[in-house]
């Protein structure tokens, strides 16, 4: 994951329209091409990195199989294959272009809560990490950008990694999806300040179209309809490549370190690494979020 100083830099990773795989079970794009988009730039972190951060960084756990599983290959992407940018990248290039600023944020909230901060004081950062990420689009339009999708943080309760380090016997810390309140709380946090924010800059830029990325429902989405989309009902919480505990994840030993295992079958997981989603996961999310971005964007034929 990339560090958090990257995030206050406000660009931690662009990821052009160039990729080193190009899907074969593609979603069909032709909604999309409607926009006449000639490439698709993505500002963001982990969840989004096609391998950029693989070039500064050799020796990071994504450089390395069993990363990019189902290529046979590392790619530098945190999945056994495909992100949900690689599937949205599948529109041809027409004339313009769509900027993604995001995900961003996360690793602001993931490295303090690692190191054992309290939800309070973890959510005493939202506000900064807004206003970079604010500042960030401010930026890119500046650059020129006319259409951008700044996407929210996903509920980060139902990861593994949290479910493994935050353990409680307390259910009552629980929602009816064995997912942790407190955590998905701080998300929604995240996301209501980021609506917020992303209001003011449509008044700041009357001449952009800027629109919410809702990765969170998305996430939702897949995870409350698991066994309906071809996921293993039972492993929905736990990791394909991971080993140990209740969630196939520990913290000391994660995916790419010795002796850690990797499912039989990725496409029948949610979470590819306990942090990190399966390229079958990243599909059906982008599936949802190229419906509901779709209008917003204000294209015309």
């Amino acid at each position: 994951m990339a560090t958090s100083k990257s995030v206050f830099s406000l660009l931690l990773t662009l990821n052009a329209f160039s990729l080193l795989f190009v899907p074969h079970d593609c979603i069909d794009a032709n909604s999309l091409k409607v926009c006449k988009f000639d490439g698709i730039y993505n500002l963001g972190d982990s969840f989004s990195d096609t391998g950029n951060f693989i070039i500064e960084n050799p020796a990071v756990p994504s450089a390395h199989f069993p990363y990019g599983k189902t290529f046979k290959k590392a790619t530098g992407r945190c999945s056994n294959g495909l992100l949900m940018i690689d599937y949205i990248d599948c529109v041809e290039k027409l004339k313009t272009g769509l900027f993604m600023v995001g995900e961003i944020g996360g690793n602001d909230y993931n490295y303090p809560l690692i190191q054992g901060k309290t939800f309070e004081e973890v959510r005493s950062l939202v506000p900064k990490v807004v206003k970079a990420i604010k500042d960030a689009v401010t930026r890119v339009i500046g650059y020129g950008a006319v259409r951008v999708v700044v996407p929210g943080n996903f509920p980060i309760g139902c990861l593994p990694i949290y479910l493994t380090i935050l353990h409680t016997n307390n259910s009552a810390h629980y929602d009816e999806f064995h997912c942790l309140k407190g955590l998905n709380t701080l998300s929604t946090y995240h996301n209501d300040q980021l609506k917020l924010a992303i209001g003011d800059l449509i008044k700041e830029n009357p001449n952009a179209v800027i629109v919410y990325g809702d990765y969170y429902n998305a996430f939702q989405s897949v995870y409350h309809n698991a066994a309906h989309l071809g996921f293993d009902a039972a492993s929905v919480q736990k990791s394909c490549c991971g080993v140990g505990g209740a969630y196939d994840f520990t913290l000391e030993n994660m995916c790419g370190g010795p002796d850690v295992t990797v499912c039989p079958n990725p496409d029948e997981r949610i979470s590819w690494d306990g942090i990190h989603m399966t390229q079958k996961a990243y599909q059906k999310m982008a599936y949802w979020i190229i419906n509901d971005i779709l209008s917003k964007l204000n294209c015309k034929d």
